[in-house]
């Protein structure tokens, strides 16, 4: 028969890692929230950018090209010395006047979208040279609903027009 007390047992508190008895996780920590939050804003902002209005992205592209077109079509005239014009067509696409045959044949004579339409504001055609001081020009790109402003002041090279200045040249 043993003879110890069996309920008086002494237990030693230790501060040695895992030896105390973890009670399960009660709620996320701050690191696992930031990066829930994280996750979340990048796919916002991938789904934003993929529900863009394609038409507006599309008469940006046609903006951007048209710019560069016209500013080598202004380079070429000012090269050659020779009065260069550009005018859009009423079947659709668009024509440089004036230009060496050479130089004509590599620039294109159509829009990447086939609904894009081109108004010239105030002129029918633009004056693109050879004098380096121009008429400040305005062409207004058309695309659906959708309407976009390219322009020079006559001395700065041709790009897209933001809304104040549009309305200052119409």
């Amino acid at each position: 028969m043993p003879t110890g007390n069996p309920v008086a047992k002494a237990t030693t508190r230790t501060s040695v890692p895992g030896s105390r008895q973890r009670r399960a996780a009660a709620g996320f920590t701050l690191l696992e929230l930031m990066v829930v939050v994280l996750i979340v804003a990048v796919a916002s902002a991938a789904i934003s950018l993929t529900l863009r209005d394609r038409s507006q992205s599309r008469l940006e592209e046609e903006g951007a090209r048209l710019s560069a077109l016209l500013e080598t079509a202004r380079t070429q005239s000012r090269i050659v010395g020779t009065d260069v014009r550009w005018q859009p067509l009423d079947t659709g696409g668009f024509q440089f006047q004036g230009l060496p045959a050479l130089a004509a044949s590599e620039l294109p004579t159509k829009w990447l979208d086939s609904e894009t339409t081109a108004t010239i504001v105030g002129a029918p055609q633009l004056r693109l040279g050879p004098e380096p001081l121009l008429p400040a020009q305005r062409v207004l790109l058309h695309l659906g609903e959708r309407e976009l402003a390219v322009g020079t002041d006559g001395l700065s090279p041709f790009q897209i027009v933001t809304g104040a200045e549009t309305v200052a040249a119409q």
